[in-house]
């Protein structure tokens, strides 16, 4: 049996077998399930399964960190060999001390904020390849690079536009059927909905004196559409006949929904789409380095409570306005600022068990995902997490001075992320990214630490 499979059988065992499992589903780093009956699960033997670096419960949601890339395999796992035995055991550490923070630090709005940002994670690896193919296009059209690529080869470069722009010409039906399968609708019903704020059609419409807008207010008017949707769509199954409930339903629900949607919940998402766009677009522009040191050494304090959740839509906001992202590549830093206080610990510490941690996680922490590293190490420790945040802040600051932006919404960050910098930018990034990594490391060896005797 490969690792994956039986990782795959230990997560089944400890969850309460098949049967216990209502719902399994995988963002890029966590196996999330949600299950029948709580007093079934055995966390201990969760959190102790080699491979599960972490757990969270949010909601009814619980969640196994199992690491970039590997979330989708294991859950296919579990979908493929349910009745294979457990695998072997051992106490993992990280996995206590995450669940221990994710239990402290929770704020009161972290719940749904997490349903929100359900309804953006699966659209993460179409936004990771949307961003790299983007990149690519930008190198590509380099003669100082690549030569006359670009004009020997415009077909080429025309289908790769194509290819990396086609996720945000669906963008709003994506978020629609998401929705609706995050809030209990019906996800088709949700597609509609979203399709229906976007048709073209909507332009030659005149309603009180001024022409509709197709797509006005973005994925903020799908959110508040598809809400409603599922709102008045359970209501309806309640109280409706079984024999006409199939039929009546949804056209109701349709009508209704689309009616008060084109009335007024467009209008308001237009609204709060316009002011996120223009107060994060004028927080970055005029708030320069204050503003980016604080959006960058807050991040990580974001991260533990929940709250970062609630950012997912402003980027997305963002993109759809400008057509690039200002707002991560300076949150970015916050990351960054961890592997300069990890290498400092590193360096200091004399704990051959915390040392083997560090080595094993700094990889993918300078690829961007960073959980390895907070929970175990920066966060137990206490002063390398502050000092890991304000590394994050001098290079947040930096980026922000200097205006760095990316085509990609969120789902990527550290180093990966150079390859979606606008061009013109990327030198800038990097050279906050070395900045970020210096800082939190000159922070953490003079803030020192408690070396932990084990």
């Amino acid at each position: 049996m490969d690792k994956t499979s039986a990782l795959a059988s230990g997560i089944l065992l400890g969850v309460g077998g098949q049967g216990n499992i209502h719902r399994l589903e995988n963002c890029m780093t966590r196996v999330r399930l949600e299950v029948h009956d709580d007093a079934r699960l055995d966390i201990a033997a969760l959190k102790a399964l080699p491979g599960v670096s972490g757990y969270v419960k949010q909601g009814a949601q619980h969640q196994l960190i199992v690491g970039p890339g590997r979330a989708a395999q294991v859950v296919d796992a579990m979908r493929a060999a349910m009745q294979q035995s457990a695998a072997p055991r051992e106490v993992d550490a990280i996995a206590q001390s995450k669940a221990q923070a994710k239990a402290r630090y929770k704020a009161p709005m972290s719940d749904a904020l997490r349903q929100l940002a359900n309804v953006f994670i699966p659209l993460i690896p179409a936004f990771i390849a949307s961003g790299l193919i983007t990149g690519i296009i930008n190198i590509l059209k380099r003669p100082d690079i690549v030569g006359d690529v670009a004009t020997q080869y415009p077909n080429v470069l025309g289908l790769l536009g194509i290819f990396g722009s086609a996720v945000f010409a669906i963008m709003n039906i994506l978020v629609g059927v998401n929705a609706a399968r995050v809030f209990g609708g019906s996800m088709a019903m949700g597609g509609v909905m979203a399709g229906i704020l976007s048709s073209p059609q909507l332009a030659q419409i005149t309603l009180f004196g001024e022409a509709l807008q197709p797509g006005r207010g973005g994925v903020i008017a799908v959110l508040l559409v598809v809400a409603l949707m599922c709102w008045i769509e359970k209501r309806l199954r309640e109280r409706l006949p079984g024999s006409i409930e199939l039929i009546l339903n949804p056209l109701l629900t349709t009508l209704i929904t689309a009616t008060v949607a084109i009335v007024a919940l467009q209008p308001l998402g237009g609204w709060i789409s316009d002011a996120i766009a223009r107060g994060a677009t004028l927080a970055i522009d005029q708030g320069g380095l204050l503003v980016g040191g604080l959006l960058a050494g807050t991040f990580l304090p974001l991260v533990l409570t929940g709250l970062h959740q609630g950012l997912v839509p402003i980027h997305v906001e963002l993109v759809q306005a400008h057509g690039v992202n200002a707002l991560l590549p300076v949150l970015a830093m916050a990351g960054v600022g961890q592997i300069g206080a990890a290498v400092a610990v590193l360096m200091k510490t004399r704990n051959a068990r915390l040392k083997k941690v560090i080595k094993g996680a700094l990889p993918v922490g300078l690829l961007g995902v960073g959980e390895p590293l907070i929970f175990g190490v920066t966060l137990p420790l206490g002063k390398p997490f502050l000092g890991a945040c304000l590394g994050g802040a001098v290079g947040g600051a930096l980026i922000s001075y200097f205006k760095v932006a990316t085509v990609v919404t969120f789902g990527i960050s550290g180093l990966p992320l150079a390859l979606t910098i606008v061009t013109g930018k990327v030198a800038i990034y990097l050279l906050g990214y070395l900045v970020a990594v210096a800082a939190g490391f000159l922070f953490t060896w003079f803030l020192g630490f408690n070396d932990p005797e084990e």
